[in-house]
């Protein structure tokens, strides 16, 4: 099994940045694809974010172009989601995932196999 362990969420206020990680453990594959979601009160799961272990392509979405930049330190088994220009509806609970192979930058969540507890950002006007 794997395991998906974020950190860095908080409070900050509009225009303001955060660093998200994620650390993963436990069971190893050859290829992978890592992906960042996020979810609001009220709201279903949505696609933010997604990288192959190689670190060699990146898929966002729109709403967070030019702001929000996934990583990846394939040595380290870390992801990062560092969030700039942050806006109050980016307020939500942010979830690392994984996909147990590589085959595209997938944005739906039924594509995933593994999932963190996720970690909470909250944006202040």
């Amino acid at each position: 099994q794997v395991q998906l362990v974020e950190s860095g969420g908080g409070l900050v206020q509009a225009g303001g940045s955060l660093r998200l990680s994620c650390a993963a453990s436990g069971r190893t594959f050859r290829t992978y694809t890592m992906g960042w979601f996020r979810q609001a009160p009220g709201k279903e799961r949505e696609f933010v974010a997604s990288t192959p272990w190689s670190g060699s392509g990146t898929r966002y979405i729109d709403s967070v172009k030019g702001r929000f930049t996934i990583a990846i330190d394939n040595a380290k088994k870390m992801l990062y989601l560092q969030m700039n220009s942050l806006k109050p509806e980016d307020t939500a609970v942010y979830y690392c995932a994984m996909r147990s192979y590589y085959s595209g930058l997938y944005a739906a969540s039924s594509e995933y196999d593994y999932w963190g507890q996720g970690t909470q950002v909250t944006v202040s006007s």
